[in-house]
């Protein structure tokens, strides 16, 4: 499956702790927060509410503690039926950081944003 991985403004990543979160108008899908740095890792992937839940890990503290390397966040909308199995594959493709259980579905071969 072939994604759109959204940026910013001026086609740049965006920050997860600064971007205007509400502009993600209820759009459902999946996402992948990394942090910066050499070499940058893969924090977490999700899926879901995208605006919902990237406002709560906002505040999660064990994503937090990686904000010194600059967290940046992209999402991609997904069918909620598909969603799933493309947070699996995600998952097992990076190895995030933070969240270690995924859905108990298919994986789906999907781009990466980079």
């Amino acid at each position: 499956m072939q994604l759109s991985w959204m940026k910013c403004a001026g086609d740049v990543w965006c920050p997860l702790n600064t971007f205007d979160v509400t502009a993600v108008t209820n759009r459902i899908g999946v996402y992948i927060i990394w942090h910066q740095g050499d070499p940058s890792r893969v924090v977490r992937v999700g899926s879901g509410n995208i605006r919902n839940r990237l406002t709560e890990h906002r505040s999660d503290e064990e994503i937090q503690a990686y904000e010194h390397l600059r967290l940046m966040v992209t999402w991609a909308e997904v069918p909620n039926s598909q969603a799933p199995g493309v947070e699996r594959y995600l998952g097992n493709r990076h190895k995030p950081l933070v969240g270690e259980r995924f859905p108990d579905a298919t994986p789906i071969a999907v781009n990466d944003p980079w």
